[in-house]
């Protein structure tokens, strides 16, 4: 299990550095860089990072455990991360449209500017959520703890490419688009007007949008406003209190 966890903290490092150095060299959208701006993202990253083992790993490691169903013979591993990919949909869904749980979200949306540092940019509330929610399904369903911990991964790995300020060719990313989410989709997402913010829910595949209806036709431009509409960027200790009424 330490190798496994040890794996996909190196193979996140390689792809935040990766990016983070293209998206500086071929951004899409010319921003003034921001220290402070970065610096909140990764203290909340970091916050987030330490969580993990102590909370995280544990809780899903036990789901995994005490499975309630027994796993059919024809189940798989590619089942596996269907179904989770499935289910953070719903969940990413779900925390745009329950109000205590948009609260611990908007910390995430409330960020001005995107790049890679944007991708690792939750509450820990948010994060302590998502781990209990995923849990009654890795319970439920029977999911082993390699197949979490390599979903977890691509969860990762996918929403550092997605916040990315890398410009990607046209024609190339739309023919990803099909298939997987890509920045041109996941930008609008985060676009300072609530209808495209409450769109494009999906995290790994992008089948899932317009299977449900929520795909949004706006596209992405490099002067599009990022952010929470109505809404303002904080620092730090405001970010992590806003959830629990310190506006």
């Amino acid at each position: 299990m330490l190798n496994l966890m040890m794996s996909k903290a190196g193979l996140v490092l390689a792809t935040l550095l990766v990016f983070f150095v293209l998206e500086r060299i071929f951004p899409v959208a010319r921003v003034r860089e921001s220290f402070a701006r970065l610096g909140r993202n990764f203290s909340l990253a970091g916050f987030n990072a330490l969580l993990g083992p102590v909370i995280v790993v544990p809780v899903s490691l036990f789901a995994a455990q005490h499975a309630l169903l027994l796993r059919p013979a024809w189940w798989n591993m590619a089942l596996d991360l269907l179904l989770l990919d499935a289910w953070i949909y719903f969940w990413h869904r779900l925390n745009h449209v329950l109000p205590f749980l948009w609260r611990f979200h908007e910390i995430h949306h409330l960020d001005e500017t995107l790049d890679t540092s944007s991708a690792l940019r939750f509450h820990f509330g948010e994060v302590l959520l998502s781990a209990l929610a995923r849990a009654g399904v890795i319970w439920l369903f029977g999911i082993p703890f390699g197949t979490v911990l390599l979903f977890e991964t691509l969860v990762v790995v996918a929403a550092l490419f997605q916040h990315s300020n890398v410009e990607i060719p046209a024609g190339f990313e739309k023919a990803l688009s099909w298939l997987i989410v890509t920045p041109s989709i996941h930008w609008v997402h985060h676009h300072a007007l609530r209808r495209d913010t409450d769109s494009n829910y999906s995290t790994v595949l992008s089948v899932w949008d317009r299977l449900f209806g929520t795909r949004s036709a706006g596209p992405r431009t490099a002067e599009m406003a990022i952010g929470v509409e109505g809404g303002q960027d904080q620092g730090l200790v405001r970010l992590v209190l806003r959830p629990f009424g310190f506006r």
